[in-house]
């Protein structure tokens, strides 16, 4: 087998996210030394890959050798660079590495726009004098990091969602979609560090969630709210003091976690599974004690999730809701009428606790800070989750303060009244207004 056929499907494998890069340059030399075998087949023997997977990259590479104009991947996983689209000579790598060492969360490039960078949630040019781009420049951008499978899958379903790694930086959530004007891409950055609860600053009374054998945790918030992150230092938590099998499922995989007590299958959406919900059915075979679902998006995914959580399953997942009673409501809304009040039953009985946050700028410009509102289940809660009183809950959230118990409100006064955000954030983003007209001045 030729080495150029090897590594175009290597390099496919691998940006498509069937392999890790360690798996890659493992292939890479077990390959040297059988250059006889084809890389497809040596993937389908280690079982990396799944049959589906392998009849997707001879595709790719039958359409690859159809089309004289696609060129071979080079030996190196990393997108080809053309030093025309940008000032001094930048293409896409480079580009992230902007945004990267500037500390920015994603990096826009769109048509229309200069690149630009969000950086403490605000968006601004990704580098000085900055120029909107064309239609052609994104395409070609584009085009660059792109493998033919990806193409082909971008044509098809005009958008994309993958992860892309650069080696020696650190990992992006992409997303590429084609829109009215041409392509655009956005790079969420993946710090692939994970960080414990106590450097996130988050209250030691959640670790107490992390405690349980069974029941559903729910990690709410608005998108760029900091979910996935606190989600990743709870299975840290976990991973480092108990002796368990955790499963995570992602969308795509975010943080890779090295095993300490526990022993962790990581499976991404799209590459290692067709949805959360099969990820999801099929995980409760896999003999899991803790399962992390990255998002309950639909009425299948929180249906398995209610009832994982009541079959001695610890889950962890995330919602994008504003508060605990939001989040029951939109979990309860998912189900047929005639189904609520067995689920408002099954919820009442399985839930563990809500953490709600949102990330809000400091007043001096530094970062941003984390406002949590915590509820805990307790009887109290329960009673309310089962009589569909849930626009009760923040009297009780209020009178829990010893469980540790919070609401947004509260959170976010203390960080008016410590002069860490502006009242004006706070006074923004607040639920009960009144509390914070004192303070603006």
């Amino acid at each position: 087998m030729s080495p150029e056929y090897n590594e175009y499907a290597l390099s496919t494998a691998y940006h498509s996210g069937w392999i890790t890069l360690e798996q890659y340059h493992s292939a890479v030399a077990a390959l040297k030394a059988m250059p006889h075998l084809s890389a497809i087949d040596f993937l389908l023997e280690q079982t990396i890959i799944t049959p589906e997977q392998a009849d997707g990259l001879r595709q790719s590479i039958q359409a690859a050798v159809a089309a004289p104009t696609v060129t071979v991947v080079h030996e190196s996983p990393r997108a080809a660079v053309d030093a025309s689209l940008f000032p001094n000579g930048m293409g896409i790598n480079e580009l992230l590495r902007l945004g990267y060492d500037a500390g920015a969360s994603d990096v826009h490039l769109g048509v229309s726009a200069p690149a630009l960078m969000r950086r403490h949630g605000v968006l601004q040019p990704l580098y000085h004098d900055a120029r909107p781009l064309e239609p052609e420049q994104t395409e070609a951008l584009v085009r660059s990091f792109l493998n033919p499978l990806q193409l082909a899958t971008l044509e098809k379903n005009k958008g994309l969602d993958f992860s892309y790694e650069v080696p020696g930086m650190t990992r992006f959530r992409t997303s590429v979609i084609r829109q009215r004007k041409g392509y655009d891409a956005v790079f969420r950055i993946i710090n692939t560090k994970v960080r414990s609860m106590d450097d996130l600053g988050l209250p030691e009374s959640l670790k107490v969630l992390t405690q349980y054998h069974n029941g559903l945790v729910l990690i709410t918030g608005a998108v760029g709210s900091g979910k996935s992150t606190t989600l990743a230092a709870m299975v840290d938590e976990i991973n480092r003091h108990r002796r368990d099998h955790i499963i995570t499922l992602e969308d795509p995989i975010e943080y890779v976690f090295t095993p300490a007590g526990c022993q962790i299958t990581q499976r991404e959406v799209h590459s290692h599974t067709e949805s959360f919900s099969t990820a999801l059915r099929a995980s409760l075979r896999e003999d899991p004690d803790v399962i992390m679902v990255g998002e309950m998006r639909d009425l299948e995914t929180i249906s398995l999730a209610i009832t994982a959580s009541e079959t001695g399953h610890l889950v962890l997942a995330t919602l994008h809701t504003g508060n605990a009673a939001r989040t029951l409501d939109r979990i309860l809304d998912a189900f047929p009428v005639e189904q609520q009040g067995q689920i408002r039953t099954m919820v009442s009985e399985s839930l563990r606790g809500i953490i709600s946050q949102q990330l809000i700028p400091k007043v001096d410009g530094s970062g941003r800070v984390i406002a949590l509102e915590i509820m805990v289940n307790t009887p109290a809660v329960a009673n309310l989750i089962r009589e569909s009183k849930t626009f009760m809950l923040p009297g009780i959230i209020q009178t829990g303060k010893k469980l540790g118990m919070r609401l947004m409100d509260d959170s976010m006064l203390e960080l008016v009244e410590n002069g860490i955000i502006s009242p004006h954030e706070a006074f923004d983003r607040a639920e009960q207004k009144k509390h914070f007209e004192d303070y603006l001045t």
